[in-house]
C-alpha cells in the first residue's frame, strides 16, 4: 500500500502507466526478498478481479461509441485475437510443442490486458477515438480469449474435441453471456428504480458485476461478456433509475476501487511473475521459445494494425467520410500490446494432469512463456509508449474543458428554459427564485467559458481566473471551518457548506 501511495504521483510526474511502474515496483522487492511474501490465488482472479475492473471501463464510455467504432473493434477484439491464438499455436508447435498445449499457449498470451491498455489511453491524452478503440478492444478481447482458451483446455486435457464442438462452445459463450448480462441488467434497474436510497443503490452496483460473471460461467457462457452487457446496459438506462446521490456516491465509489483494484493486481502481478519463474524449471530452449512468442505477438500485432488501418482508410474515401486512424495513430495502437491479469490467471490455473493422469506435456515451458510475455510486454511497451506518443505527435484532438463548458451551459439553458415553461403555474416568489438561480448559474459559466476562450491568446488570463477562484473558495473554506471549530454551527451545517464548496471547486478546478 505504501508503494502505491507514494508511486501513483510519481507515475503521473513522469507520465510512465501507473500499473507498469507498480508491476516493476513488486518485481524488485519480490527479487531481493528470499521468500515470496505475497501471492495471488490463480482460482480468484478472474471471478473476484476482472468483474469490478470490467465494470468500471464499461462506466466511462457508452454504447453509441462503440457503435461508431465498432468495426475496429470487432477486428481487434475478435479478428486480432484469434488469429494470434493460431499464429502462436503454429510458431509454438514448429519450436517443439505438442499442438494442443501450443493452442493452449496461443489462448493465453493473446489478448492485451484491459486493464494496461485502458490506463495507458487515458493517462496518455490519446485522440477520443484511440481511447474508445483501446478500450473496446482490451474489454471485449477477453470474452474471445477466455473462450478460446476453454476450448485449447479441452483439447489438451481430454484429447478429443471437433470443430462442431469448437463452434457450439464459441456461440453458446456469446448467447448465454449477452443473455445474462441482459437479464441482470434489467432487473437491477427495476430494483435501482425502487429502493430510492443512494447507499443502498450503490450496494447493488458493487454486487451485480459479481452475480452477471459467476451465473453466466455457471451457465457455460462468457462471465466477462456477462459483465460487459450488464456496465452498458446500465450505463444507457440505469442512469433515470438512480437518485441523483446514489449516482453521485456511486461514481466516487466505483474511480476509487478501481484504482485501488488496479494498483494492487499490478502491484501483485510483480511478485507473482518472480514467484513462478522461480518454481519451474527454466531452460535455455524454455527463454528462447519465450523470445519467439514475444516476438510473434509484438510483430503479428503490427503486421494486423497496419493494413487493418490502411482498408479502413480506402473505405473512408470511397464514402467520402472522415478519414479513421493514421499512420501515427496505428503505431501507437500496434506499440499498446501489453499482456497482463488475464495470461497470468490463464497460465498459472493450469491443469497439471490430463484426462488419463499423466502430466500435461510442456506445462512448465508454457507458464514461464506466458509470465514472460507479460514481463516484456509490460515494461518495454509500457516504458517506451509515452515517449513513442509524443515522438509522433499523437495527442487528443478533443479540448475536454471547453466540451464540458459547452454541455454544462447547454444543460443549465434547457433548464432555465423547464421553469420559463412552468412559470405561469408557479407561485411569484418560487418563479424568480428558480429563475435567479440558474440565470446565476449560467451568467457565472457563461463569463468564465468566455475568459477560457480568451486563454488561447493570452495565457495570463486562464490562469488568473483559476487564481482568484481558487482563493476565493479557500477563504469560503476557512470561514466554514472556522465556524465549525469555534462550535458556531452545527458539524452536519458545516458539512453540507464544505460539500457545496468541494463540488463546486472539483467542478471549476480539475
Amino acid at each position: 500500500m505504501v508503494g502505491i501511495i507514494v508511486l501513483t504521483p510519481v507515475a503521473d510526474r513522469i507520465r510512465v502507466p501507473q500499473p507498469v511502474l507498480l508491476t516493476i515496483f513488486g518485481l524488485v522487492i519480490a527479487l531481493v526478498t528470499p521468500a515470496n511474501p505475497l501471492s495471488l490465488d490463480p482460482a480468484l482472479i478472474l471471478p473476484v478481479v476482472l468483474p469490478p475492473l470490467l465494470f468500471a471501463a464499461t462506466q466511462r464510455t457508452t454504447v453509441n461509441e462503440f457503435r461508431e467504432h465498432a468495426g475496429a473493434v470487432f477486428v481487434l477484439a475478435v479478428g486480432l485475437t484469434l488469429a494470434t491464438v493460431a499464429v502462436v499455436a503454429v510458431v509454438a508447435h514448429a519450436a517443439g510443442l505438442p499442438w494442443a498445449v501450443a493452442w493452449v499457449l496461443g489462448a493465453i498470451v493473446s489478448p492485451p490486458d484491459p486493464v494496461a491498455a485502458t490506463a495507458v489511453a487515458r493517462r496518455l491524452r490519446l485522440p477520443h477515438r484511440l481511447v474508445t478503440i483501446l478500450e473496446g478492444e482490451g474489454m471485449f478481447n477477453d470474452a474471445t480469449a477466455l473462450v478460446a482458451y476453454k476450448v485449447a483446455i479441452v483439447a489438451a486435457v481430454t484429447g478429443d474435441i471437433t470443430g462442431a464442438d469448437v463452434a457450439l462452445e464459441l456461440g453458446e459463450a456469446v448467447v448465454l453471456g449477452v443473455l445474462v448480462g441482459l437479464v441482470v441488467g434489467y432487473v437491477s434497474k427495476v430494483v435501482l428504480g425502487r429502493i430510492h436510497d443512494g447507499y443502498a443503490e450503490t450496494t447493488v452496483t458493487v454486487l451485480v458485476p459479481f452475480v452477471a460473471y459467476v451465473g453466466a460461467e455457471h451457465l457455460n457462457g462468457s462471465g466477462v461478456l456477462a459483465v460487459l452487457v450488464l456496465g452498458l446496459y446500465l450505463r444507457t438506462f440505469g442512469h433515470d433509475a438512480t437518485t441523483s446521490a446514489g449516482w453521485l456516491l456511486g461514481r466516487a465509489v466505483w474511480s476509487f476501487s478501481d484504482f485501488l483494484i488496479t494498483s494492487l493486481v499490478f502491484a501483485l502481478l510483480g511478485f507473482e511473475l518472480v514467484a513462478v519463474i522461480r518454481s519451474t524449471e527454466t531452460s535455455a530452449g524454455t527463454m528462447g521459445l519465450a523470445a519467439l512468442v514475444v516476438g510473434t505477438i509484438i510483430v503479428f500485432r503490427a503486421a494486423w494494425i497496419y493494413p487493418a488501418a490502411w482498408l479502413a482508410r480506402l473505405r473512408a474515401r470511397r464514402r467520402d467520410s472522415p478519414l479513421p486512424t493514421g499512420w501515427r495513430e496505428s503505431t501507437v495502437v500496434a506499440w499498446a500490446g501489453m499482456r497482463g491479469v488475464v495470461t497470468v490467471a490463464t497460465a498459472v490455473a493450469l491443469p497439471t494432469v490430463v484426462a488419463t493422469g499423466e502430466p500435461l506435456p510442456a506445462r512448465d515451458e508454457v507458464v514461464t512463456v506466458a509470465l514472460v510475455s507479460v514481463l516484456v510486454t509490460l515494461v518495454v511497451q509500457g516504458l517506451t509508449l509515452t515517449p513513442l506518443t509524443k515522438y509522433l505527435h499523437v495527442g487528443s484532438d478533443v479540448d475536454e474543458t471547453a466540451e464540458v463548458s459547452r454541455l454544462r451551459i447547454r444543460a443549465m439553458t434547457a433548464g432555465l428554459a423547464q421553469i420559463r415553461h412552468e412559470e405561469a403555474s408557479l407561485d411569484e416568489d418560487v418563479r424568480r427564485a428558480a429563475i435567479a438561480q440558474y440565470e446565476g448559474y449560467l451568467s457565472a459559466q457563461e463569463t468564465m467559458a468566455h475568459a477560457r476562450a480568451r486563454d488561447d491568446e493570452d495565457a495570463r488570463r486562464g490562469r488568473a481566473l483559476e487564481s482568484v477562484l481558487r482563493r476565493a473558495s479557500d477563504a469560503e473554506r476557512r470561514l466554514v471551518l472556522d465556524a465549525r471549530r469555534r462550535g458556531d454551527v452545527s458539524a452536519a451545517s458545516a458539512d453540507e457548506v464544505l460539500r457545496d464548496i468541494e463540488n463546486r471547486a472539483l467542478r471549476d478546478f480539475d
